[in-house]
This record gives structure tokens, C-alpha cells and sequence, in this order.
């Protein structure tokens, strides 16, 4: 299903009225304040986060999985599905794909229906969690960390492969999430897998292209539960260092222990020039994968805001991958990633509204209230108005889940697809 533009107006019909008085009454609330309201708009027009192509089915647990109707069963109508999103929040204009679980069969017609959407390639990742079908060596004890030789090279060359399908598409970085690790005390020597795996990464590192990014993500258990190789941003971030300028961290929101302070990790990452990437989610407990903002919004708004100080005083650090990464294992797919991408942009759009410079006086001066009355006041904002407007001018719909319902998106799709079709990938 393709959404023009005449489907989007019609939907807005009735709510420009009101998103008019809403957006002029907080636009002169804002200049008051001394805040330039088009230069906001302006950057949440251009804040653009990728879409999962392994996001746009039913998710699920080790207990099972509840399909969606209609589900993209190949990768062309993945891209369609973003296609749709990115129509409606004009801010899905970009796709990560997974491999072997999306490989294109053929590349040309693939990046001509990407980019009549709008959609570009964004970071490739590969697999080497899985065992694939015909593979001669098993992931089953680690794969980049193992013992053996062989089955760290079979590896390697997985990953040399996805860069080379990632540059056919006009992708420009590899992201690298490792399952090793252990289960249980004595099963592995925590420094000879540290090492195999550094030496693995510096072995993928020489295969990039000379504008290529290696993003190294990390992870604290699951799904080993004694050890994870890679199990922290510290880890991360001295592996980047080892391989080289091109190597950088990425942060998962749901890949950290609880109550871990993932904006202080954030900082420290941007002062050093390593953070590559993000991808966002939201948790209770652990890696929950759920939508973004839906549990944690006020930690969401303290991340944004150190993103938005990175990104004004750190030049040596480089323009960071976003994307979504997230499991819909309730919800229809494409509405929980309309609403993370709300949520996203709602908190970039409250963190562009802290005053830094005031913010950095009361901190200068021990003020603690006047810091905190600064933060909540940008997050107490009602800053949706904004967001609207920002759609409004790209094209989007101001209320993309609504317009997304009357639109009956869902039913047209599983018309085309059919009630039992079932998404590539996890």
C-alpha cells in the first residue's frame, strides 16, 4: 500500500484549525522565552531514525508468537511498510537491514522502491547468533570469541560479506552485536575471548570501505547469562580504540542493567568522539524491546538532552546512526513504531528547549534547584504542537495514528497479503 499526499491532506482536514491555535499559542509562549521556534522545527524536519526491516512483523517471546495480519513476507514489502510509516511521520527515512535475513535478490530494483519512498540504507548488521542453513561451523559457543579458529574466520567473512552487500546498497557502516559469551563460572577464559574478539573486529575493521563506520554494540546477559564478551560500553569503547578511527560505540537503550545511567555513558562517549549510533527502545527490567518511551520518558528527555549538548560541543564527534529497535509482540507493528517516533521526537524537541547556557551558570553557581527547575521545565512542556508543525510542512499527518486507523492501513494490507504471512527474520 502507497499513502499520496492527497491521503494525508484529507486526513488533516479537520485538525488544522486547532493544530494552527495549538502551535501559535506555544510558538509566542517559546519567543517569549528567546527561543527561535523555526530553527526547532526546522531540526525536527531533518531528524530522520531507521526502521528495523526485521521490526515491521509480530515480534515474540521464547514462549510464542502472535502474527499480525498482513505481515511483510519479503523485503520489497518491508520497504513498502516503511514507506507507509515515513508518509505519515516523515520520519522514518531510513531502513537497517539484518543479514541473511533480508538480502536483496535484486539490488537495482530494491534501491529504485527505496528510493521512490524516500527511504535510504542506513547500517547494515549481521548475524552471527544464529547458525545458518549450510553453515560448516556452529555459533553454538560464540562466534568472533571462539576457540576455534575456523569458526571465527567463518565469522569474519560474514561480516566482510554484509559490508559488501550494505556498499551495493549505499549503506555506510556495519553494526556488530556479539551473543558471545557464557553460561556458566569456567566455561570460558574471559581473556582469551576478549582477545579472539579483538582480533576478529581489527580482521573485519581492514574490510571496510575508506567512508565506512564500524559500530560495535554491546550487551550485559542475554542470551548468556554468566558472561557476555562484550558486556559493557567500556568494553565497547576499548575495542573501538583497538581497531581503529573508524570504529565506534553504540548504545542500545535495553542493554544495560537496571538503573544504570545511560546519559552519563552517553556524555562521556560524545566527549571522546566514540559514539556511533543509537538505538532506542524502553524497558521495565531488562532488554524488553518495548516502545520507546512508553515506560521511561523523563530518562528518554535526560539522554536527549546530552545528545543535544554532544552534538553542539563535540565536533570531533561523528553524526550518529539512529534507529528503532524494538519487538511487537501486542501491538500491530506499524503503530508501535509510529508511536517510538513520536516519542522520539518528543524528547529532542524538549531537550532543544533547555536554555545551556543558563542551564551551564546555574551549574557553575551549585544552584541544584535553579538546574533542576531548568530540566523540568523544558520537560513539562506540551511540546507535541511542535512536532505537528514540523510533519505539517513535510508532508506528514499531524496525528499519524489516527490518520494511520482511518486510513485502514492494516485491513488494506492484509487484503493485498493475506491473514497467514509471517515477517523474515526474528
Amino acid at each position: 500500500m502507497e499513502l499520496t499526499n492527497n491521503h494525508i491532506a484529507e486526513t488533516n482536514k479537520t485538525k488544522l484549525e486547532s493544530h494552527y491555535e495549538n502551535f501559535d499559542y506555544l510558538a509566542n509562549v517559546l519567543t517569549r522565552n528567546n527561543h527561535d521556534v523555526d530553527q526547532i522545527v526546522e531540526k525536527l524536519k531533518e531528524f530522520q531514525v531507521a526502521i528495523p526491516s526485521w521490526a515491521l512483523g509480530a515480534g515474540g517471546t521464547r514462549f510464542g508468537r502472535f502474527s499480525f495480519h498482513g505481515e511483510p513476507s519479503n523485503l520489497e514489502q518491508k520497504i513498502d511498510d516503511i514507506g507507509v510509516i515515513h508518509s505519515l511521520t516523515q520520519t522514518a527515512g531510513a531502513v537497517s537491514l539484518h543479514i541473511p535475513w533480508d538480502i536483496p535478490t535484486d539490488y537495482n530494483a530494491i534501491k529504485e522502491k527505496a528510493n521512490k519512498l524516500k527511504i535510504k540504507f542506513d547500517s547494515v548488521n549481521s548475524n552471527t547468533f544464529q547458525d545458518q542453513k549450510d553453515a560448516e561451523q556452529t555459533y553454538k559457543h560464540g562466534s568472533l570469541s571462539n576457540i576455534s579458529q575456523a569458526v571465527r574466520e567463518q565469522s569474519i567473512q560474514h561480516n566482510l560479506e554484509v559490508i559488501n552487500i550494505g556498499n551495493k546498497l549505499g549503506s555506510k557502516s556495519l553494526t556488530v552485536w556479539l551473543a558471545d559469551g557464557s553460561c556458566f563460572p569456567g566455561q570460558n577464559n574471559f581473556q582469551t575471548a576478549l582477545q579472539n574478539t579483538q582480533n576478529s573486529l581489527q580482521e573485519i575493521y581492514k574490510g571496510l570501505p575508506q567512508d565506512w563506520r564500524m559500530l560495535i554494540e554491546y550487551k550485559p546477559y542475554e542470551p548468556n547469562f554468566y558472561s557476555t564478551v562484550i558486556q559493557d560500553w567500556g568494553t565497547s569503547f576499548m575495542l573501538a580504540n583497538a581497531c581503529g578511527d573508524k570504529a565506534f560505540t553504540l548504545v542500545d537503550l535495553g542493554h544495560h542493567l537496571p538503573n544504570t545511567n545511560i546519559e552519563q555513558i552517553v556524555s562521556i562517549l560524545m566527549l571522546k568522539g566514540k559514539l556511533g549510533g543509537f538505538h532506542f527502545n524502553d524497558s521495565k527490567y531488562g532488554d524488553d524491546d518495548l516502545t520507546v518511551g512508553s515506560i521511561k520518558p523523563y530518562a528518554l528527555f535526560l539522554i536527549f538532552n546530552e545528545l543535544v549538548y554532544g552534538a553542539q560541543n563535540n565536533p570531533n564527534n561523528p553524526d550518529l546512526a539512529w534507529m528503532i529497535d524494538a519487538s511487537h509482540n501486542v501491538k500491530d507493528p506499524l503503530e508501535d513504531l509510529i508511536q517510538s517516533l513520536e516519542a522520539i521526537q518528543e524528547a529532542y524537541a524538549k531537550a532543544l528547549l533547555i536554555d545551556q547556557t543558563q542551564l551551564r551558570a546555574a551549574q557553575q553557581e551549585n544552584d541544584v534547584v535553579a538546574c533542576q527547575e531548568i530540566l523540568q521545565g523544558a520537560y513539562r512542556t506540551d511540546v507535541r504542537p511542535l512536532l505537528e508543525k514540523a510533519r505539517l510542512l513535510a508532508g506528514g499527518a499531524l496525528n499519524p495514528i489516527e490518520a494511520y486507523r482511518i486510513l485502514k492501513v492494516r485491513n488494506h494490507l492484509t487484503e493485498e497479503r493475506g491473514k497467514n504471512t509471517v515477517a523474515t527474520g526474528l
